[in-house]
């Protein structure tokens, strides 16, 4: 099965950009084409380069969240999500500080942009905006199609987080597939609530030991770019600090992929910043143990702590102990936590976060995780 996996794959690739093209082909010869948008993803960078990904899509029509909204609205915008008609091939010019950079999208009309600075980047950490035109094909009933991206740009940072979201973050119940499509289908970014005392954990940690740092917070997820908006807005709406969100593409050809998408977004975010030491969170519902072991036996102490919050059963848990054991031989300590309270008190011992900070975090992480 191993060695029919890549031509299988090759094969649903292929079939997929057919059918899209051609569906794409009808739709414009019969006028059914809806308007187009350029959708960026929140990007990253470093005083000398700038990373920014996103999408070229027909407007889908889906409405703003809000926290009254009933289940068969939500369910509603989540079925125009994955509905979502791309523009594959799309042309798109990206402007920074005076530089353009031109770029055409994939098949699934994903884009991205590369900026090389000539000169540093000036100023103290934070987000700059990325201007983004779309040169081709043209919107149906004309007219420009514009948008602006965010990119983070960390200066003088004491660390890097790399953190996972479902079942790490939001309670997602990732290890049941059915349940976990539930759960997404049915609520919103309001509906959803994160788990106890992340929003306040996570600020901590940007902040650092002394409460003045601007430590960046990258989020790495094997859910959809469709549901983007989605997670964005979570982070938004519950005061989870802001970061870059590197999501996966759900094409047939890629589906099976978790953890080498996960392990590629992480060794790309460590050789983009190789100054930055890392702590690493995520949860033991999947392989977060293992993808993490793994970087630090490749990138021996680059890794200041990994946090890893306990949702599976007794079984899974001594698995994650003896990872834990590996780690800790390594020169990382790994802590399986039930809470984040724990998390919080034992980031603090190594002057990750303010001492003063973890009274906060555990009040806030007394009442047990959202279902």
């Amino acid at each position: 099965m191993t060695v029919w996996r890549p031509k299988i794959a090759e094969v649903a690739r292929t079939f997929e950009e057919r059918f899209d093209a051609l569906r794409f082909r009808l739709k414009r010869r019969f006028g059914l084409l809806d308007p187009f948008e350029v959708l960026p993803y929140r990007g990253h960078g470093t005083q000398r380069e700038i990373f920014l990904k996103g999408r070229v899509l027909e407007e889908a029509g889906i409405t703003r969240a809000g926290q009254n909204d009933t289940v068969w609205q939500n369910l509603r915008n989540m079925a125009r999500r994955f509905a979502s008609d791309e523009v594959a091939y799309a042309r798109v010019r990206a402007s920074f500080g005076g530089l353009e950079v031109e770029t055409v999208a994939d098949a699934e009309g994903f884009f991205e942009v590369h900026f090389r600075l000539p000169e540093p980047l000036d100023g103290p950490s934070g987000w700059h905006g990325v201007e983004l035109d779309l040169l081709s094909p043209a919107s149906p009933g004309g007219g420009a199609v514009r948008s602006t991206g965010q990119v983070l740009v960390p200066q003088g940072a004491r660390f890097g987080i790399i953190s996972d979201i479902d079942d790490t973050v939001v309670h997602s119940s990732a290890t049941n597939v059915l349940k976990m499509a539930w759960i997404v289908l049915r609520n919103n970014a309001h509906t959803r609530l994160p788990f106890e005392g992340v929003a306040a954990f996570y600020r901590a940690l940007q902040l650092g030991p002394d409460g003045d740092s601007f430590n960046p917070i990258f989020y790495v997820s094997s859910s959809p770019w469709n549901i983007y908006d989605v997670l964005e807005d979570f982070l938004d709406v519950h005061g989870v600090p802001a970061g870059p969100l590197f999501l996966k593409d759900w094409s047939p050809s890629v589906l099976n992929k978790h953890r080498a998408h996960k392990l590629e977004v992480i060794r790309k975010l460590l050789r983009t910043y190789p100054e930055l030491p890392f702590v690493l969170i995520g949860d033991s519902g999947e392989e977060d143990p293992e993808i993490y072991l793994q970087t630090v036996r490749e990138h021996p102490g680059r890794i200041r702590a990994i946090y890893i919050r306990d949702v599976t059963s007794a079984g899974r848990d001594a698995e994650v102990r003896a990872i834990a054991e590996e780690t800790s031989t390594l020169g990382t300590p790994m802590i399986p936590v039930t809470d984040t309270a724990a998390a919080a008190e034992h980031a603090a011992s190594l002057d990750l976060i303010a001492h003063g900070a973890v009274a906060g975090i555990r009040k806030r992480s007394s009442a047990p995780a959202p279902k």
